[in-house]
């Protein structure tokens, strides 16, 4: 009798369990594929071009009386937005491993100039 009613319950739970796993097979297989894909490191790089821009003109309305302080600051965010800029395209660069100087200016727009042929508009 128990082996009957085992059998039974089998049969009766089965269909509605298989179509419910198979209701819930989509949102796992998105689920799936959604943690595989990498999620895109740093910003946009439509974000980097704006913020470069903006930047760049910063620098250039600095007045030539403007505080040292705010000039290297200027200087040191547009930099580190060159290099984020350089990592989100694969670019190589030595700005952060040059001292500030002529040859830190001189790989400044070596890099501009790189990321322009690279596609990327920047002053």
């Amino acid at each position: 009798m128990a082996v009957n009613v085992a059998i039974y319950l089998v049969v009766c739970a089965t269909p509605p369990l298989l179509f419910w796993l198979a209701s819930k097979a989509p949102a796992v297989a998105a689920a799936l594929r959604r943690r595989r894909e990498p999620a895109p490191a740093g910003l946009p790089i439509e974000r980097l071009a704006a913020d470069l821009r903006r930047v760049h003109r910063c620098l250039e309305d600095l007045a030539p009386d403007a505080p040292m302080l705010r000039r290297r600051a200027t200087h040191q965010a547009y930099d580190a937005l060159l290099v984020q800029a350089c990592a989100a395209l694969g670019l190589p660069h030595w700005l952060d491993e040059l001292p500030e100087g002529v040859e830190r200016d001189m790989e400044r727009l070596r890099v501009e100039e790189s990321l322009r042929r690279a596609g990327l508009v920047v002053p």
